[in-house]
């Protein structure tokens, strides 16, 4: 491999993780020690500020210089980066000229080829505005806490209105409904939990020691719909859906709630929200008819709002 090229490649391979070892890096990129050491020089020339320890445990990180050097990125992440900065430029006011800005200079470099992926991409994208607001920073933070097996220790608010600190070790960041979560395991309550990322006070928020990272509860994307389905809600309702949860699940996004099979031609739907109309909503979302289970008490208003419903579509 040219000089060249291996500095790429041990660039990407520094970016890809918080710390490395001289023989992990030694051995992915098929050189010798004392290769890797001039290999590191040259790029500490080039701007890059990497940090080196040594005995036991010892070995490279690549950190903060005082000047941005140039950044490898690969085809699949330069046509996210683009498609991104694209979306932010159209729905988030106070970061759109700075997205724009960015995002004419990469137009610039992407190869055609890449440039029309992103294109088509952005064009088949609509971006939903009217989420809560998420400072980037909180989410920056809390993304490089979960990279590095970090804990965090904030102030968080629950869907009452009630505030408490915690100490969370962050496993990952989701994304539905417009809505930031962070899955972290509880470390006072030992156990997994969701918290929608806007409800997390950046003031205080603090970066604490390293962890061992858990084994998941579940598939993260399956255990967040489980979570956010009823959990960040005041209330939660669970119904006999006359479809199949094949069929709903076409029908129904899997951030509205949770589909479980009961039969061929049935499923149990569980969902939330902070008020009945919500929830009224995302059962008529379903488009079939249904079976309430539980709370029983809610019956008078779903037909309440029923009748409200019929009287708005008479015609006059």
């Amino acid at each position: 491999m040219k000089t060249s090229a291996r500095l790429l490649r041990l660039l990407t391979l520094l970016q890809s993780r918080r710390d490395w070892s001289g023989a992990d890096l030694s051995e992915r990129l098929a050189v010798e020690v004392r290769t890797l050491r001039r290999d590191v020089e040259r790029l500490r020339e080039l701007g890059y500020e990497i940090s080196a320890s040594s005995g036991v445990g010892g070995g490279y990180r690549l950190g903060a210089g005082t000047t941005l050097p140039p950044l490898r990125l690969d085809d699949d992440e330069a046509v996210t980066i683009e498609v991104a900065l694209g979306t932010v430029a159209a729905s988030i006011p106070h970061l759109q000229d700075t997205a724009l800005s960015v995002l004419v200079k990469l137009d610039q470099l992407l190869p055609a080829r890449l440039r029309r992926r992103a294109r088509a991409l952005h064009s088949m994208t609509i971006a939903m505005t009217g989420g809560p607001k998420v400072d980037p920073a909180l989410l920056a933070t809390i993304a490089t806490a979960c990279r590095d097996s970090e804990q965090l220790l904030f102030t968080y608010e629950d869907s009452r209105g009630h505030t408490k600190a915690r100490t969370v070790e962050p496993l990952r960041l989701a994304h539905t409904g417009r809505v930031w979560y962070l899955v972290a395991w509880d470390v006072d309550r030992e156990g997994w939990r969701t918290f929608r990322v806007d409800r997390i006070a950046q003031r205080g928020l603090r970066v604490g020691p390293r962890f061992v990272p858990r084994e998941p509860p579940e598939d993260v994307a399956t255990y967040v719909s489980r979570s956010i389905a009823a959990a960040p809600y005041r209330s939660q309702v669970r119904l006999i859906l006359r479809g199949s949860a094949a069929e709903m699940a076409k029908v129904v996004p899997s951030w509205v709630g949770v589909i479980e099979p009961l039969d061929d031609e049935r499923c149990v739907f569980t969902t939330g929200g902070d008020t009945v109309e919500a929830m009224v909503a995302q059962i008529v979302l379903a488009g079939v008819d249904f079976e309430l289970l539980e709370p029983r008490d809610l019956a008078p208003r779903i037909r309440e709002i029923g009748q409200r419903l019929v009287r708005g579509a008479r015609v006059r």
